[in-house]
This record gives C-alpha cells, structure tokens and sequence, in this order.
C-alpha cells in the first residue's frame, strides 16, 4: 500500500490534494537543512507525524469555509495542511521571519490561498474567527489566553493535546469557563484533540 492508499484509508482526501502535500513534504525535508522545523527525530516519520495528524482536524470542522486561525503556525501545521485540504480563509500566524519566508513558500508552490501574518499572536487582530487551531506545546491556559480575544459565541478551538491533556483541563478550570469534547488521536495512541466552545474567562 503506498501513502496515497493508505491516507485513503484513514482521511478521505483527492490526489490532488495528496499530490500538494507531498510537494509541501518536499520543501519541508529541503528547508529543514537550513532551519529547525519541525524536531529532528520526527523528520523520518513526517508523514504520519505531521500531515496526517494534522489532516485527522478535517472530520472535526463543522465551519470549514469560516475564518480560522492557527496559532504559531511554524511549519504549518495544522493551518497550511487544513488549507491545502480545502478550509477556506485560513490565517497562520508566525513571528518567526524564517518560518514566515517558508510558508510564503509552501503557499506559493501548492498554489494554497492562504493569510500569513508575520508577527505575534498578541500583535495581530482578527474578529468574526470560527475556528482556532494549535499544535503548539504551549499549555492549555496559556492557549486559552492567546484566543481569549479571538473567541465569540460560535468559535470552536480545536487543539492537540498529550495524555496529560485530562489534567490541563482540570487545571484551566481554575480561571477559565468552557465546555469542551475529547477525541482520540488517529496518530498517536496516548494523543487526544480537545473541541473547546463558549470559553470565557472567570470573572
């Protein structure tokens, strides 16, 4: 089974799209010569580790056409791959210039419309957000924290958490309102995705 056939058989994607990402694979491999990426040892293993993971977002999306945001894109995932794969106005935001320079590149390459904006998350103002994506390590308060300003009633914050992801919600709930769901990584057996909605912070 090649990679086609078996992302086939986790995420229903054309070959169209299949064919853009594995352009998107191309850069990153030549680009990671020259700058840090994505972690060394995950490199061999970028499929699954990144696009895939990132591509297992689509199925959650209720408003794919809607304003997303993806915060502290790096290397582009999950915003860049969620665009090629067809969510619509999408925005990635980096404050690193050369991360910055290479997704201008990857955008440019897979002919994949897309915002970028080159600063930092607290810097760049943005309203009407359906959906706010992160695969940052940062915790869940801190996540919280940065998309406070971008969340109205209908934002969803869809966000790749570890197996401690039960205890940073327990923790999130000493500042933060919100309701949320858990779903399983298609990825990484002790992954979870948190789907967080009406978050609000506690008076």
């Amino acid at each position: 089974m090649n990679d086609f056939e078996k992302l086939k058989s986790v995420i229903d994607v054309s070959r169209e799209t299949y064919d853009q990402l594995k352009l998107y694979q191309q850069l990153l491999f030549k680009w990671q010569n020259k700058i840090n990426l994505i972690g060394p040892d995950t490199v061999a293993a970028s499929w699954q580790r990144h696009f895939v993971d990132s591509l297992q977002l689509l199925s959650l999306i209720k408003n794919i056409s809607g304003k997303s945001i993806d915060l502290g894109s790096g290397a582009g995932f999950p915003g860049m791959v969620l665009a090629i794969a067809g969510a619509g106005d999408m925005h990635l935001i980096e404050s690193d210039g050369k991360k910055v320079m290479f997704l201008k590149e990857v955008a440019r390459i897979t002919n994949t419309p897309v915002t970028i904006h080159h600063g930092r998350i607290e810097e760049v103002k943005l309203d009407h957000v359906a959906n706010i994506f992160s695969r940052a390590c940062s915790s869940l308060s801190t996540l919280f924290a940065l998309s406070e300003k971008y969340v109205s009633r209908e934002t969803i914050c869809t966000f790749h958490k570890g197996k401690n992801s039960s205890k940073e919600l327990l923790d999130s709930e000493v500042e933060w309102l919100f309701d949320y769901s858990i779903h399983p990584s298609l990825t990484d057996t002790e992954g979870r995705i948190l789907q967080i909605t009406n978050l609000r912070k506690k008076s």
